[in-house]
């Protein structure tokens, strides 16, 4: 079975695993993605993303998701009192975490200097807001429980659920589909977000962490989002995005919305050395299928080690 949602894709993939198993039509399953992300691919994948993108947005002289992403990061500085250097410390954070990557394309230290001076590419977004295109792969293997090896390391899945196109295309870009699923997912695990110990949200940009984190409820609708981030985020207090992210590790093309999943998985089967962080429970989120304006598919899994 093939997803084509984008950075929604890895979320998408493992409910279908999960129901199958549940449903005993099978008790092993491979989620596998990869992508070669050269120039060429690259300019090839923006204009041609999905058939909105190609005959509505790629004649416009526009390149890529960039535009659309600007307005949303402007909408969101108005509404939550940010500015630029509080999204500069989610990507130096970020940043921060991917120097014990060894797979990550961007490992030496970000200065929030460095990036608040980068060249701009889309006001008010910089070069470090927007994920570098790169070529590679995951995988993730779902297993029934009594197909399981005993005694090794396992991620238990508590919980996994997704929206389509919530919004119909007609909101502005703040609120995503996990602002109508978060809630279910946390009920179904049995936990909240304070229970969480590490979390992978779909970063291709920082403003998404945001919005993703708000949705999900880690930012209270009356917190300060400035606050939070200085305090929480960038303390490393709440581990977000431990692999880097995509805006340090690179976006895979395609492969891209299965990055959170593994290094969630990762996390809590304790294989992440130098970034290790000692996780019970594991969040991921993904957003993705840009159409006209933004994501139209959102999905969140919560883990359990096991």
């Amino acid at each position: 079975m093939q997803d084509t949602n984008g950075g929604a894709s890895a979320g998408g993939m493992l409910q279908h695993a999960v129901r199958a198993i549940e449903a005993g039509d099978a008790s092993v399953v491979v989620l596998a993605a990869g992508d070669v992300m050269d120039k060429a691919a690259h300019e090839r994948l923006v204009a041609t993303y999905n058939r909105a993108t190609e005959e509505h947005l790629a004649p416009l002289p526009m390149s890529g998701p960039n535009a659309l992403f600007a307005l949303q990061t402007t909408r969101q500085m108005q509404t939550l009192g940010l500015e630029r250097v509080d999204y500069g410390r989610i990507a130096t954070t970020q940043r921060t975490w991917a120097s014990a990557n060894p797979g990550a394309v961007y490992r030496d230290p970000l200065t929030l200097d460095e990036y608040l001076n980068a060249p701009m590419v889309a006001g008010p977004l910089g070069r470090y807001d927007c994920v570098p295109p790169v070529t590679g792969a995951d995988a993730v293997v779902v297993v029934a429980e009594h197909c399981a090896a005993k005694g090794g390391p396992r991620a238990r899945v508590l919980a996994v659920t997704a929206s389509y196109n919530s919004d119909d295309q007609l909101g502005d870009g703040l609120v995503t589909g996990l602002a109508s699923v978060g809630p279910r997912a946390w009920d179904l695990a049995g936990v909240e977000p304070n229970d969480a110990d590490v979390v992978s949200v779909y970063d291709d940009y920082p403003s998404m962490v945001v919005a993703q984190l708000a949705d999900l409820g880690f930012l209270a609708p009356d917190e300060d989002a400035s606050k939070f981030i200085a305090e929480r985020i960038a303390t490393r207090d709440l581990p977000v995005n431990t692999s880097g992210g995509q805006l340090s590790a690179g976006q895979a093309g395609s492969a891209g919305g299965m990055h959170g999943l593994v290094e969630v998985a990762r996390q809590l089967h304790g294989r992440a050395p130098g970034r290790q962080v000692g996780a019970r429970i594991g969040v991921v989120s993904g957003y993705g299928m840009v159409l006209y304006r933004h994501g139209s598919c959102a999905n969140v899994a919560i883990l359990e080690a096991a």
